[in-house]
């Protein structure tokens, strides 16, 4: 087939020693894509959460969970997706990893209803200027990612469960946000970096 997008050598070591080279190379070229389906795109923008991968110049990794409501991750044009970043604990572990080296991988997964994992591996940008800032309530940065691989998972290890209502700290239209528990700790209240002005949007 031609040149791969998801394998390297380490990849294709493991491949051959567990004989598995044919099915990676089938499952490559059936599923894997450089732009979104629509289907890609109504899965994406119904979820509650995801999760990204990053890593910093020295190739150190972090995994970060990043969550909102419905919506708020938007695939923008055929190979990117763009999602905002809210408030946090001001360490900026993801993103300050972005500002040094741009490769992440996303994985959107459902743990309810009908079990389902799509994986997004790009380079991400990350903007305090976007256009979508000014309509995007309660995003303080917005990131996009240009897709260079979109691919599904098998689900099957993928348990159950039952989601039962969004975050509370989820930013909501005409809502002010909910501060956490933890900024009014001993250790940290007096540490606290102020929140940005953020758009409120119109409430329903």
């Amino acid at each position: 087939m031609a040149e791969s997008i998801l394998y390297h050598d380490g990849n294709r070591r493991l491949q051959d020693e567990f004989e598995s080279r044919r099915i990676a190379d089938r499952l490559e070229e059936k599923l894997t894509r450089t732009v979104f389906m629509d289907d890609d795109k109504a899965f994406i923008e119904s979820v509650a959460y995801f999760f990204v991968a990053t890593a910093d110049a020295q190739g150190r990794p972090d995994c970060s969970f990043k969550g909102g409501l419905p919506g708020f991750v938007r695939v923008t044009a055929p190979s990117e997706l763009a999602f905002p970043d809210y408030d946090g604990n001001g360490m900026f572990k993801s993103l300050g990893n972005v500002a040094v080296n741009a490769s992440v991988g996303l994985l959107f997964i459902a743990l309810h209803d009908k079990p389902r994992r799509l994986r997004v591996n790009g380079t991400a940008k990350v903007s305090r200027d976007d256009p979508l800032l000014a309509k995007t309530v309660g995003a303080q940065l917005i990131v996009r990612v240009e897709a260079h691989a979109i691919f599904p998972n098998c689900p099957r290890y993928i348990p159950t469960m039952q989601l039962s209502e969004p975050s509370v700290y989820a930013p909501r239209a005409g809502c002010d946000p909910v501060e956490p528990a933890w900024k009014g700790f001993a250790d940290f209240k007096d540490y606290i970096h102020p929140r940005q002005t953020t758009a409120r949007g119109e409430a329903d």
